[in-house]
């Protein structure tokens, strides 16, 4: 459940225009990984062909999804660098075979280039995830501001390439929350509107900077945004447990109820009915707490 704290001092704005729509994340909601990558670091979020695709999108959309979130550059530690025009040749027609089998799905462009963006965007997609948090890419904030998409707004240090040797901080918590405060300020200057914040576990951090993270999860909520935890099967689980990224569903699933306790308004995972469950299951208990103090 969320703290008294959490709730009194942190509340933010909890929803999204998206589509033409209007999606309340007073509920937390769901976001689905579809990789159209030979490369991701796990295998089963990888999709080779259309069909492939459009099967596990409507399981996933099935299973409670609200949004589909496409990505044509892998951005595990080390990935190899592609073209502007190879992306865009990867998740263009992704997104317009999941809106062909499925209108009204919400479709995120994971990508933290403009070119890409615009294009998905022009395709279909809704909403711009940019795990550079704009700095890879001097041209997304305008880019997002004249597109008047949704933009999930994720801390990172280097490049996918290079995140690794950039894990040094002097206040990791302080650090992480001032850049995402001056890149938020610069996105309302240009008149961006939804704004989603996502503090980027496993991007330039160490397994344990993460878990500090995710224990002050609650307090980036004071930039007045949403919140995306986006934990699914990343080292720190199944390193911290010794295991392989297939392994990890158990550990996700115990690190996204934490995160939901502490106020996530977005889920991105893998596996889209465990984090269905896990979200019923908090909303409850926060149900169940809420009556108890008000009695």
């Amino acid at each position: 459940m969320k703290s008294v704290f959490e709730n009194e001092f942190f509340s933010s704005n909890r929803t999204l225009h998206c589509g033409g729509r209007l999606v309340d994340l007073q509920t937390p909601r769901v976001m689905g990984i579809l990789n159209v990558t030979p490369d991701s670091f796990f295998a089963g979020s990888r999709y080779s062909s259309l069909d492939q695709l459009q099967a596990e999108a409507g399981r996933m959309l099935e299973a409670g999804a609200t949004f589909l979130d496409i990505g044509g550059y892998s951005t595990r530690p080390g990935a190899a660098d592609i073209t502007v025009a190879e992306e865009v040749q990867r998740v263009v027609p992704a997104i317009r075979a999941i809106l062909t089998a499925f209108p009204g799905a919400l479709i995120s462009i994971d990508t933290f280039r403009s070119e890409v963006a615009a294009e998905a965007v022009a395709a279909g997609a809704h909403l711009v995830n940019d795990v550079s948090g704009g700095t890879l890419d001097a041209a997304m904030f305008d880019t997002v501001a004249r597109l008047q998409v949704p933009y999930v707004l994720m801390h990172m240090r280097g490049t996918p390439q290079t995140m690794t040797t950039q894990t040094h901080y002097a206040d990791l918590l302080k650090e992480v929350l001032d850049f995402l405060h001056q890149a938020l300020s610069a996105l309302r200057q240009r008149g961006v509107k939804d704004v989603i914040i996502d503090p980027g576990f496993g991007f330039a951090k160490t397994p344990t900077q993460n878990f500090e993270l995710l224990q002050h999860f609650g307090h980036f909520r004071v930039l007045g945004c949403p919140v995306l935890a986006g934990l699914s099967r990343k080292s720190m689980i199944w390193r911290t447990l010794e295991q392989r990224p297939e392994d990890a569903l158990n550990g996700t699933t115990v690190l996204n109820t934490i995160a939901l306790m502490k106020g996530a308004g977005i889920l991105r995972v893998h596996d889209v009915h465990e984090a269905v469950e896990a979200v019923k299951l908090v909303m409850l208990t926060d149900r169940s707490s809420a009556q108890k103090s008000v009695v």
